[in-house]
């Protein structure tokens, strides 16, 4: 089984809407995952918005994609470069630790990751 961040193992980012890259609710990855979906994160309107102005519109529904659209507060396993530029403009969403992939603590240093951490 794949392991988080966190050295446990990889728990589900979102079954509803269904996320990852294998659309298995999951944020696992493999070398045909060039955009890296590994990254857990629960949506804010700022992110959205953020991911819209710079060409990957997440709000609107893509029903030939069978890709409903995102809202705040969904969670996505999001590009690990998207949410990287995201941090450096000032609008990161939350990161579900629990749910990012380990190879995600290769780009990104866990310090800047538990800033990020979701909380219910």
């Amino acid at each position: 089984m794949a392991k988080n961040v966190i050295g446990g193992d990889l728990q589900a980012c979102s079954m509803q809407p269904k996320t990852g890259f294998f659309r298995d609710g999951c944020c696992h990855t493999s070398k045909e995952d060039r955009g890296m979906h590994t990254l857990c994160a629960v949506m804010t309107q700022d992110f959205l918005l953020f991911g819209k102005s710079m060409g990957n519109d997440l709000i609107t529904a893509r029903p030939d994609f069978d890709f409903p659209g995102l809202k705040e507060g969904d969670r996505w396993c999001v590009c690990l470069g998207r949410w990287q530029e995201a941090l450096d403009a000032g609008f990161a969403p939350p990161v579900v630790l629990q749910a990012t992939h380990a190879s995600v603590a290769e780009f990104v240093d866990l310090d800047i990751l538990r800033a990020h951490e979701w909380r219910s």
